[in-house]
Order: structure tokens, then sequence, then C-alpha cells
């Protein structure tokens, strides 16, 4: 059964640990993402990113388990914090495919988070909306990968 994120998917979530164990059942967890990649169509900023055949070959290279480990890693540190010095500036616009993701799907900073994603500012993420966006992140490479 997939499951539309709303802000209330979360609400007894209190861990925030910093691994994210695909151990935990909350790993499978299956999202519904159409209507936020819908909505994310009509923003002419966030429909202008895409994967440049460089962004498909490195993740070709290096394997889906490789992008997602290095997702995991760059949203437990960029943006998991509750207090990001650069929030805003902090993810590059290019030089890696998750960082493109991260701008396409609105995951680059607390702010487009919040934002687009209902997940409030100024606290750390927990486990499980650091694996929301993970997934949202994963999703959207899948997406632009050749078939």
């Amino acid at each position: 059964m997939k499951q539309t994120f709303e802000p209330e998917l979360f609400p007894d979530e209190t861990s925030n640990d910093a691994g994210m164990n695909d151990t935990d059942e909350s790993a499978d967890k299956t999202y519904d993402f159409e209507p936020l990649f819908e909505k994310l169509a009509t923003s002419d900023f966030r429909r202008k990113f895409s994967l440049k055949r460089v962004d498909r070959e490195y993740i070709i290279s290096k394997g889906m388990d490789t992008i997602r480990h290095h997702a995991e890693d760059f949203v437990r540190k960029r943006l998991a914090p509750a207090v990001i010095p650069n929030d805003g500036k902090q993810t590059p616009m290019r030089g890696h495919p998750v960082f493109i993701a991260q701008h396409a799907t609105a995951c680059c900073c607390r702010g487009c988070f919040a934002k687009w994603h209902h997940i409030p500012a100024g606290r750390e993420l927990t486990t499980a909306e650091q694996r929301y966006a993970v997934a949202v992140l994963m999703e959207w490479i899948r997406r632009q990968m050749p078939r």
C-alpha cells in the first residue's frame, strides 16, 4: 500500500539517529510521489534540472546502491541538522547527481524542504524524515535514468 506524504506520517518519530539502518521496518515504507512530482513540475526553477550524460554515466559506473549511500550521507550532513550555518547555499548546483536531485526535488536546504515537503526547519530531521528525503532523491534519479 502506497502512502502519500503528509507531515503526519512521522508523528511518533522522535529518534534522531545519525545512521539510517536499512534493516529497520520503516526503511521499507513506500510513498506515492506522484502528487509531489506533479507539484514540482509546476515550478520553472525545479523543472530546469535534469541529469546530464556524465551524471548518468557516473550513476551507472557506481551503481544505485552507492548513489543511495551518497544521498544518505548528503542528507545526514547537509539537510538533517537543526542549524545549518550556510542554509540555502550548502548544496552545489552541479558536481554530483544527488546535488542535482536535491535542487530538482526541493531537498537542497531546510527552507525549500519546509516549503515543499512540509517538514519544519529549526529542528534536526528524524531518521524517518531523512529516509523520506533519500527516497525522494532516489525516485527522481530513477526517473531520470534511461530504461
